[in-house]
């Protein structure tokens, strides 16, 4: 059997890791934007002004900022963002470095801050809108399908300094208003789309996911029901729009295995997994699970739910499932001593079975397929895996070529699991679209350093490189997966 005849071969990218560009043509600033350079032994941090008119630079995975906070750009603070990998004046060519490898679909997001600066406008900015539709067109014509996420950590600025964002129910309609105006304008170009990018990484990371800059877990609960009542009114007006449109969800998912047999690490195992399928819950069921209420109930916190609420969720369900898969974890119930493993945003006990990356993450292929499997069986939904790579430190040779066979293997061993979940499985997989298939700022990080591309770009950390692009041998290896549809992975 093998992929589908039209399985959707690709790469994903995000707006604020490559565009650049961040304050070109009436481009406002979003949360991605006041977000500092960082590395492995440096955590990146978001800069404000205080209430009282200090200049501060926090821990963007730890931020709680004081009510009243202005959050924006100051000298003397390195935001690589602000200049990405310049896909905004090199769109052509980096696109043609997609075509020549045979996508079938490209993974990008637009920036909303680029459509309205503020989020607060009424009408859109221009300049923005045909920015996308040149990239459309130029995707057009070489046969790629755009998969378009509308929100990918990048939140205007704006509406954080103006109410909180995303803990306002405010930024609900301000939301809808853009979602509308991006149906309306590419609705006959872009067929894929996607609400919000890793939706529920917001309990963990609210700045980075929604431009909160509150952890305090009655706040985060009302930012996520308003995050689910958006996207579920973007569905709706995906489908006013154009029938022909689906919009899917998009989950951050990490598989965590009981670190042992013993009962209550199978109990803990259960409980972390039935949190992280709620948001997918309410976006593939259309309401709130009983056991989220529960923990809320638990936590002390009080989340409004109306009556119209409740029909918004119920009748804005998503068409297709996608997550993002890198690494698993492990859980115990006593874990007091045990090794430690990083992840994408995530921490678990070390899997004694697994090897690491340079980063920490464990490497996991049949874990993708567990993903799959559970996924399906939960939703019955088609499903695409719309992020998938390899960290890497990237060396170029002395022959002048980067010889990354570390992540040929990865991909290697990830698509036979595809494979096997497909064929053996019955999962109903119609996409893949592996992360940063050319080289981007990273998101947790911020650095240039941890390379996921089948395209080498030519910036370091430090400022220095020309930006040039440089194909990898992985580059041709996936053309030649592409081109087979995943039969030849040698």
């Amino acid at each position: 059997m093998g992929f589908p005849k039209n399985f959707l071969w690709g790469g994903a990218t995000a707006a604020n890791q490559f565009e650049g560009a961040y304050d070109a043509e009436g481009k406002g600033p979003s949360s991605a934007d006041v977000c500092t350079r960082g590395s492995r032994k440096s955590p990146r941090k978001v800069t404000y002004k205080t209430p009282e008119g200090e200049i501060k630079a926090d821990f963007m995975f730890g931020l709680d900022a004081p009510a009243g906070s202005q959050f924006g750009c100051f000298e003397g603070y390195d935001y690589p963002s602000h200049e990405g990998i310049d896909f905004y004046h090199r769109f052509k060519e980096d696109i043609a470095l997609f075509g020549e490898m045979g996508f079938k679909t490209f993974r990008m997001s637009i920036n909303w801050s680029r459509l309205y600066p503020t989020g607060l406008e009424l009408e859109p900015n221009e300049a923005g809108i045909q920015f996308y539709h040149q990239v459309f067109d130029e995707l057009k014509k070489y046969n790629i399908e755009p998969l378009v996420t509308l929100c990918h950590y990048e939140t205007p600025v704006g509406l954080t300094n103006a109410w909180n964002s995303w803990a306002d129910r405010r930024t609900i309609e301000c939301f809808e208003r853009y979602a509308k105006t991006c149906f309306k304008e590419y609705g006959s170009k872009v067929k894929y789309w996607l609400t919000f990018n890793e939706i529920n990484s917001v309990t963990f990371t609210p700045w980075m996911n929604a431009g909160v800059y509150s952890r305090n877990p009655q706040v985060v609960a009302e930012a996520a029901r308003n995050l689910l009542l958006a996207s579920a009114l973007a569905v709706k007006a995906g489908h006013e729009a154009n029938p022909e449109i689906m919009v899917g969800n998009m989950l951050g998912y990490a598989p965590c295995y009981a670190y042992s047999c013993n009962p209550n690490d199978v109990l803990l195992q259960r409980q972390k997994q039935v949190g992280l399928y709620f948001f997918g819950d309410v976006q593939a069921k259309g309401a709130y699970p009983k056991t989220k209420l529960k923990t809320y109930e638990k936590q002390g916190v009080h989340l409004e739910l109306t009556e119209e609420d409740k029909k918004i969720l119920k009748e804005g369900t998503v068409d297709f499932i996608t997550f993002s898969y890198y690494m698993s974890t492990c859980c115990a119930s006593q874990d007091s001593g045990m090794a430690i493993s990083g992840g994408n945003m995530t921490m678990g006990i070390k899997n004694p079975h697994l090897k690491s990356n340079d980063w920490g993450w464990q490497i996991d292929p049949v874990g993708l397929r567990v993903s799959l499997v559970e996924m399906y069986s939960r939703y019955e939904k088609p499903i695409m895996i719309t992020e998938n790579g390899l960290g890497a430190v990237d060396v170029i040779a002395e022959d002048g070529k980067i010889h990354d066979a570390y992540r040929i293997q990865y991909f290697r061993e990830h698509i036979e699991a595809m494979k096997k979940a497909i064929d053996e499985d019955g999962v109903e997989l119609i996409g893949f679209t592996p992360w940063g298939c050319i080289d981007l700022v990273s998101a947790s990080t911020g650095e240039m350093a941890k390379r996921y591309g089948f395209i080498y770009v030519n910036k370091q950390d430090d400022g220095t490189g020309d930006g040039s692009r440089m194909k990898k041998d992985s580059f041709d290896w996936y053309k030649k997966v592409i081109a087979t549809n995943g039969e030849d992975l040698t």
